[in-house]
C-alpha cells in the first residue's frame, strides 16, 4: 500500500491525473474493503486537486446513499433521477455541470457548491455508485476531468 501521494501542484491538470491515478491504483491494491478504499479514493483525489467536496454515493435500496467523502457535510440520500447524482445514475453517464444552479432539479447539499461532476461507476450494466466532485468555482470541470475520472471507474468497479 502507498502510504503517501507524490503530487507536483504546479502540474496541469492532466498532467496531476496522469500521475495520481496509477498512484490510487497501487493504494487500493490487495485491499477488499470497499469502504476502506473509497475513503483512501476520496481523499487521494481531495489532497490532489483541492476540491470542494469529493465522495461517493452507493446504491442501496433504490436510493443513493452516501459513502466515503471528503469536505463539509452532504446529503444524505438522493433519489433515482433527481439532481446531478440522480440524473447521472438514471443516465448512467458521467455528467459535466458548469454551474449547479442552472441544473434543472439540482439539490443544493451546499450553498458552497458551483459547479459539479458525478461519474457512474457501472459493473454488470448496473450503476453500483456514482463519483461526486463539487467545486466552490464555476467551471472547474471539462472533458479532462471526465476522461480520466472514467478512466478511474474500472479500477473502483475491481473492489466492489
Amino acid at each position: 500500500m502507498a502510504e503517501s501521494l507524490l503530487i507536483d501542484h504546479s502540474a496541469t491538470k492532466e498532467e496531476k491525473y496522469q500521475a495520481i491515478l496509477p498512484q490510487i491504483e497501487a493504494l487500493v491494491f490487495g485491499e477488499e474493503d470497499a469502504y476502506a478504499n473509497l475513503s483512501n479514493i476520496a481523499a487521494a483525489l481531495k489532497e490532489a486537486f483541492g476540491f470542494f467536496w469529493v465522495g461517493f454515493y452507493l446504491v442501496k435500496g433504490g436510493q443513493l446513499v452516501l459513502g466515503p467523502f471528503q469536505g463539509p457535510i452532504a446529503c444524505t440520500r438522493i433519489n433515482y433521477g433527481k439532481g446531478v447524482c440522480g440524473t447521472a445514475w438514471e443516465k448512467k453517464k458521467t455528467l459535466v455541470v458548469p454551474n449547479v444552479d442552472e441544473f434543472p432539479g439540482h439539490i443544493a447539499c451546499s450553498s458552497g457548491s458551483k459547479s459539479e461532476i458525478v461519474v457512474p461507476c457501472i459493473k454488470e450494466n448496473e450503476v453500483k455508485l456514482v463519483l461526486d466532485i463539487d467545486s466552490d468555482n464555476f467551471a472547474s470541470f471539462d472533458e479532462v476531468d471526465a476522461r480520466y475520472l472514467e478512466e478511474l471507474m474500472p479500477v473502483i468497479a475491481k473492489f466492489l
